[in-house]
């Protein structure tokens, strides 16, 4: 047998990077061999003790002898560095989201088709052990055709760890509106029944004043997001995401011959467990109502328990590695990463308009997206000005003072970002 040749990949964002050095990348053929960062001290640490080429320049790195580049830098830069990166002829692997505006997922999408590589959104969540059972549970037609989902997404933080991963007032974290980070929660709905999403409206659980620990921020957006979606098969789904205390990640999927979910059982440390219940009148004899359990990966167990994002994590180096000698685009390609942004995007933009459905493009037509060519529309400060929306429903907020001064003690105490550099850092 051929040994396959190593896939040689730059990282950019320090903080995800690192974590990407700790992963067990040699197993699937992946090789780090640049990072950047405009970290230059941490870069230089680095550099020190793995030997990896370390780049503050972003152009100077993509010059680095690679065959692919991991965008792991903020939220709302990956789709003008994935485009870059694939203009230099590099295979993109890149965080969400895919993109910050519907003009950039219709850039996105056009430079990953007039350059032929790969693109790949490093959505983890699918991944995870309980996901992929119920994918293989659905295929199988345990529970029928898809007729309704849940996907839960709630990531409550102290005061205290929030102002630590989001240094600076205008840190992505401090002002993205709640529904744009819904790939959490949507991807795993979409991996399992294999459907997309058609409509959207979105609804908003506005700022919350009297929330005590967010007043020790200077976090600017509202508390949580709900969204509800048409699938491409009829099929419906909720969204929930963000601040809402009792946090965890949670999946449920209603098929017409029975239903099957990953648990709420002991917080955190139950949620591995699925849950899959059928009505007696109609399972076969010597199946079970109701099983309950925790499954092991269906493939590389030994390699991904463990692992960060419970597991996740050791999929995406695998996944992009196999697209990548295949030549063929992963399940999460630029349409189904644009597709899920575009969900963020235009769910927010149905809450500010008193939850109005809005169609989610289909980017494989060309005249849908000339019709999002030229939509900027982003609540991103850097851009703020006539026409682009506050990144809450009630407006811009003005921080509370003795949030503004918390923030600033963190912030001045902390020696290291945990979350990476001081620009690309995620």
């Amino acid at each position: 047998m051929t040994e396959q040749r190593t896939i040689r990949v730059g990282v950019v964002g320090i903080g995800r990077g690192l974590a990407f050095i700790e992963q067990s990348t040699q197993d699937v053929g992946l090789e780090l061999v640049a990072l950047c960062d405009t970290w230059e001290e941490r870069l230089d640490e680095i550099n020190a003790e793995h030997g990896v080429a370390t780049y503050t320049d972003y152009d100077a790195f993509l010059a680095h002898d690679m065959d692919a580049v991991v965008l792991a830098n903020y939220f709302h830069q990956h789709a003008p560095f994935a485009i870059k990166a694939l203009q230099a002829g590099k295979h993109v692997m890149s965080e969400t989201a895919a993109c910050m505006t519907m003009a950039e997922g219709v850039a996105l999408v056009r430079e990953v088709e007039r350059s032929g590589l790969v693109y790949m959104l490093a959505e983890q969540y699918p991944f995870m052990a309980f996901n992929q059972e119920m994918k293989r549970l659905y295929d199988e037609g345990a529970v029928g055709e898809f007729r309704y989902g849940e996907g839960e997404y709630i990531h409550a933080m102290s005061a205290q760890f929030l102002n630590s991963i989001s240094p600076g007032a205008d840190h992505w974290r401090n002002w993205l509106p709640v529904t744009y980070y819904c790939s959490h929660a949507l991807a795993p709905v979409m991996h399992i029944t294999g459907t997309m999403p058609r409509s959207v409206t979105g609804f908003v659980v506005p700022y919350d004043a009297d929330d005590a620990e967010k007043a020790r921020t200077v976090r600017r957006m509202d508390t949580a997001g709900m969204i509800v979606l048409t699938m491409d098969n009829g099929a419906l789904v909720k969204l929930l995401q963000y601040d809402l205390r009792g946090g965890g990640h949670w999946v449920r999927i209603h098929g017409n011959r029975g239903l099957m979910e990953n648990t709420r059982i002991g917080g955190h440390h139950g949620q591995d467990r699925v849950r899959v219940w059928r009505e007696r009148w109609e399972r076969e004899e010597g199946v079970p109502e109701e099983t309950v359990y925790r499954p092991d990966f269906p493939a590389h167990n030994d390699k991904a328990a463990g692992g960060t994002h419970f597991g996740g994590d050791f999929f995406m180096n695998l996944l992009f590695a196999e697209a990548i000698r295949t030549g063929r685009q992963p399940y999460f390609d630029v349409h189904r990463g644009v597709a899920m942004a575009a969900v963020g995007i235009l769910a927010y933009r149905s809450a500010l308009e008193g939850g109005v459905p809005i169609e989610v493009p289909d980017l494989h037509d060309e005249e849908q997206r000339r019709r999002y060519e030229d939509d900027h529309w982003s609540p991103d400060p850097a851009v703020a000005g006539p026409g682009q929306p506050a990144p809450s429903v009630l407006g811009h907020i003005e921080p509370p003072a003795a949030g503004v001064a918390y923030a600033q003690e963190v912030w001045a105490d902390q020696d290291e970002l945990m979350y990476g550099g001081k620009v690309f850092g995620g």
